[in-house]
C-alpha cells in the first residue's frame, strides 16, 4: 500500500508590464493540487533597474551587456523576496521557484515565423543564490509550438476561480481576460486586450512625478478628449482576433506621443490621463464582449484592482457584468499572478502541460519552463 502524497510546496516570483517591482507568494499544493497562498510579500525594484528594464523594452547601444546585467539584477532581487518568504517558514520545505522574469520583448510569430519572447532572468544565479531549484523561461516552449506565449494565466484562472466567476480580468501593464468554461471537459478561452496601466502610469510619472494615479484620482479630475479616444482606438491590434498578446512593443510612450501630435492643439494633461483610463476600460469591454462575454462576474486582479476609478469606468461600460476585485474569491488580487507562476512550476514538476493551445495557438500542449537544480 503506497503512503499518501503530501503537500507540496512552491515560490512564485512575478514581475509584470508594470516594472513597479516583484510580488511573491509561498504556495501549498494539496495532492489534487488544490491551492492554498500561505505567505506573500513584495518589494519595488530598485530605480536604476527599474531605469533599466525600461530602457531595454526598445532598441538600444551595447543591449546584449545591459541585458546580462539587468537579467542578474532581476535575479537578485527575485532571489532576496524568495529568501525573505522561505526564511519566515524555515521548516517547510521549497520544491522549486516558479520564476516569469521581466519581459523586454515580446515578438511572437514575426521576422521569421518563430519569433520570441524575452524575460530577463539569470535563472542559474537565482538557484545559485537561493539554493532552491528553478522553473524559468516558460514562455518559450509555447513561442516555439507556433504560440502567442500568452497569456498563460487562464488554465490556473480555470483551476482557481472556476464555478465562482465567469471571467478573471488582469490588469497590469497590460491587461488581459480568461473566459472560465463551466464545464470541466472545456478548455477556458484567454486573449490579451490592450494597455493596463502602463500608459496611465508614464503619464503620471511624467508629468507628476508619481508612480501610478492613485484611485485614479488625477485621472477623475479631466475630461475624456473624443479625438484622441478615436485615434487610440483606432489601432489595428484592438481588431485583431484571439489567439492575440502585446506588450510594450506596441503601447509605449512612443505610440502614445504619435497620436497626441495628430492632435489640432495642446491637450490637458489630466484629459490626457482621463482619455487612458477610459482607453482602457473601453479595450477591455469592447474585447470582453466581442470575443464571447456576454454577463456575470468579473473577478479583477493585478494593480489595476485597487484603482476605483478604473473600476468605476468598466462597471459603466459593462453593464451586465459584475466587476470586483479577487479578494472576494478568497485570492488577493496582488497575488494572483505570483500564484499562478508557483502553479506553473507545479505543473512543469509533475509532467503536465501548461498551456492552452485555445488560448495561445500553439500546435497543442506542452511543458512549459526550463529546469535549474538547486
Amino acid at each position: 500500500m503506497s503512503a499518501p502524497q503530501a503537500t507540496q510546496h512552491y515560490i512564485g516570483l512575478m514581475s509584470g508590464t508594470s516594472l513597479d517591482g516583484v510580488d511573491a507568494v509561498l504556495a501549498a499544493f494539496a495532492p489534487d493540487s488544490t491551492l492554498q497562498v500561505l505567505d506573500h510579500a513584495f518589494a519595488p525594484f530598485e530605480p536604476a533597474l527599474r531605469a533599466e528594464l525600461l530602457a531595454l523594452n526598445t532598441p538600444g547601444d551595447n543591449e546584449l551587456h545591459r541585458a546580462a546585467l539587468a537579467a542578474n539584477g532581476v535575479a537578485r532581487a527575485y532571489a532576496d523576496l524568495a529568501l525573505t518568504l522561505a526564511g519566515r517558514h524555515p521548516t517547510l520545505t521549497i520544491r522549486a521557484l516558479g520564476a516569469h522574469g521581466q519581459t523586454v520583448r515580446h515578438r511572437p510569430g514575426e521576422f521569421d515565423g518563430c519569433g520570441y519572447t524575452v524575460q530577463l532572468l539569470n535563472a542559474s544565479l537565482l538557484a545559485e543564490r537561493c539554493g532552491i531549484a528553478v522553473v524559468a523561461d516558460l514562455r518559450s516552449r509555447d513561442v516555439a509550438a507556433g504560440g502567442q506565449g500568452a497569456p498563460l494565466v487562464p488554465a490556473f484562472h480555470q483551476a482557481v476561480f472556476a464555478g465562482r466567476c465567469e471571467a478573471v480580468l488582469n490588469i497590469g501593464g497590460i491587461s488581459n481576460i480568461s473566459l472560465l468554461s463551466p464545464s470541466p471537459g472545456d478548455p477556458p478561452r484567454g486573449f490579451d486586450c490592450g494597455p493596463g496601466n502602463c500608459l496611465m502610469d508614464f503619464w503620471i510619472q511624467q508629468h507628476r512625478g508619481l508612480p501610478y494615479d492613485a484611485d485614479g484620482a488625477w485621472a477623475a479630475q479631466g475630461q475624456v478628449l473624443p479625438e484622441l479616444m478615436s485615434r487610440l482606438l483606432d489601432e489595428p491590434f484592438f481588431r485583431l482576433p484571439p489567439p492575440r498578446s502585446t506588450g510594450r512593443d506596441l503601447f509605449n510612450p512612443v505610440w502614445l506621443q504619435a497620436r497626441l501630435n495628430e492632435l489640432p492643439g495642446p491637450a490637458a494633461p489630466e484629459d490626457v490621463q482621463a482619455t487612458l483610463l477610459e482607453l482602457t476600460a473601453l479595450s477591455i469591454a469592447q474585447a470582453l464582449l466581442a470575443h464571447g462575454g456576454v454577463s456575470g462576474r468579473l473577478a479583477v486582479c493585478g494593480g489595476g484592482a485597487l484603482n476605483r476609478r478604473l473600476l468605476q469606468r468598466l462597471a459603466a461600460a459593462l453593464p451586465d457584468w459584475t466587476p470586483q476585485p479577487s479578494d472576494a474569491l478568497g485570492l488577493p488580487a496582488m497575488q494572483v499572478e505570483a500564484a499562478a507562476f508557483a502553479w506553473l512550476a507545479l505543473r512543469h514538476c509533475q509532467g503536465l502541460a501548461g498551456n492552452l493551445p485555445a488560448v495561445t495557438g500553439a500546435q497543442g500542449p506542452r511543458i512549459l519552463g526550463a529546469w535549474h537544480p538547486a
